[in-house]
């Protein structure tokens, strides 16, 4: 593991935690400054959502405007799928580093180490993103499945299928408890056979400290920029989110559980009454960490805009229309805490400018 004996410290004053970078130092792939963090925490309780509760629906609108984040409990999904799947997740990460490589770098499809995404983003992790959609071909997806037994792939598939199941489910439930009709609205976007939905298996290693209670950032603050995200994780902690008021809290591991995240593209469609969650993970010094996240996208033509029976009249969108192919674009070309839904508001919120 890696040590600093010296630390810099930047403070930004409209947030409650310090950022302290380490010294450089020598990484994999040559990345010389792995971001670390001495969190400062509050304590909230995360909204659980049990989906055979009648007022499910009710809960589930609550949860999105306040938190952008809840957990669901009596989801459906058998418990030996998720095992199974994070076991072979396990199986590859254990790989020699030259066969997950030859998987990698990711476009975005594929296996990365350290660096996250096309434009500097580093993190004390490995991962794999996987295309969702079988229309949608990918080399380095089909390279991982060649690297894996028949059994990887199959949980893969198998997993994909029951999470949209539960996407679309909560999404439907969102719609019912918005009055948005028809009731698949929402959740036909991630139904459709187009749909552009990817599934990331991460491992987060355990780290050492970079000093006193300072630790490596697993993944940098961020928000998901698909309509929905459906996250599960073993019962290693790390996994924070952002409140409105800066602070961040900590979500306990749950590992029969899901969460849910509303992203960027639901946060427009509800021209912003759904915030699109921030959040990060940090690394843990004693335990690893393996998450499984399912995103539910929209097809890559399908226009994004505030839905009209939420916002009858155009001149109160929040947000232009655009195309989940131009905000996926935009998106990959932005860094990992860039406040990406600046470029398609109508009139930009300057409060949003430094959110980096």
């Amino acid at each position: 593991m890696l040590r600093s004996s010296t630390t810099f410290l930047s403070r930004t004053h409209n947030k409650p935690n310090m950022v302290i970078l380490s010294q450089p130092v020598a990484l994999d792939n040559q990345i010389s400054v792995m971001p670390a963090y001495k969190p400062v925490l509050t304590s909230q309780p995360i909204p659980v959502v049990d989906l055979t509760d009648p007022e499910a629906k009710t809960l589930i609108v609550k949860a999105c405007e306040e938190f952008g984040f809840f957990k669901v409990v009596n989801h459906g999904v058998q418990p030996d799928l998720m095992t199974r799947l994070e076991q072979e997740a396990i199986g590859f990460f254990a790989l020699p580093q030259t066969l997950k490589s030859q998987a990698s770098p990711p476009e975005p499809y594929g296996y990365g180490s350290k660096r996250i995404g096309p434009n500097g983003d580093v993190g004390w992790i490995e991962y794999i993103l996987l295309n969702a959609n079988p229309q949608h071909s990918s080399l380095k997806t089909s390279t991982i499945f060649r690297q894996t037994p028949p059994n990887f792939r199959q949980a893969v598939e198998e997993y994909m299928h029951e999470l949209k199941q539960v996407s679309c489910k909560v999404l439907e439930m969102v719609a019912e408890g918005l009055g948005i009709e028809p009731r698949d609205t929402l959740s036909k976007m991630v139904r459709d056979e187009k749909s552009d939905s990817c599934l990331r298996l991460n491992h987060y290693p355990t780290a050492e400290e970079e000093a006193e209670n300072v630790v490596k950032v697993g993944f940098g603050e961020h928000t998901d920029p698909q309509i929905i995200s459906v996250l599960r994780s073993n019962d290693t902690g790390g996994l924070q989110i952002c409140m409105k008021d800066g602070s961040w809290v900590a979500v306990p591991p749950d590992h029969s559980s899901f969460f849910i995240n509303v992203g960027d593209a639901l946060q427009v469609m509800t021209n912003g009454r759904f915030k699109s969650v921030k959040h990060r993970v940090l690394a843990d010094t004693r335990r690893t960490r393996v998450s499984m996240i399912y995103f539910g996208g929209p097809p890559l033509s399908e226009k994004i805009a505030p839905l009209s029976c939420l916002v009858p009249k155009q001149e109160d969108w929040l947000y232009k229309e655009f195309t989940w192919s131009q905000y996926k674009s935009s998106a990959y070309k932005s860094k990992l805490g860039d406040y990406r839904l600046g470029l398609f508001e109508k009139q930009p919120l300057l409060t949003h400018m430094s959110n980096v």
